[in-house]
């Protein structure tokens, strides 16, 4: 089974995916901050983490290079929203494999799992 950590603060963006991935059949896993993420890829070591870029305690860009520093097969995929693209660009030159652009598309979301699990 694929295991999926959703990182971000919003509780209804982590419910929402939850919700609909775990019909899918996916295993969900969440946080609310990049400390909470790390700690919970150490344990669980995800198939794909899916994280915000703006978070308190530590940002999604910060979860991003620690994750990608001590795991080189870590396959993020930032959560976005409109007038973050300057994050989005260093993002993805720092080890990101996708994007996502949030309010989010459950066919979006399922096409970006598919393609990272090929």
């Amino acid at each position: 089974m694929v295991k999926i950590l959703v990182v971000d603060d919003a509780y209804f963006v982590r419910i929402k995916m939850r919700g609909f991935l775990e019909v899918k059949g996916y295993q969900v896993l969440d946080a609310a901050n990049g400390e909470e993420a790390l700690s919970i890829y150490e344990l669980e070591k995800p198939d794909i983490v899916f994280c915000d870029i703006t978070m308190p305690v530590m940002d999604g860009l910060t979860t991003l290079k620690r994750l990608t520093e001590t795991h080189k097969g870590a396959k993020v995929v930032m959560l976005t929203s409109v007038g973050e693209q300057a994050v989005l660009m260093e993002a993805l030159s720092s080890g990101a494999k996708n994007f996502l652009v949030k309010p989010f598309e459950e066919d979006k979301v399922l096409e970006i799992i598919h393609s990272l699990m090929k």
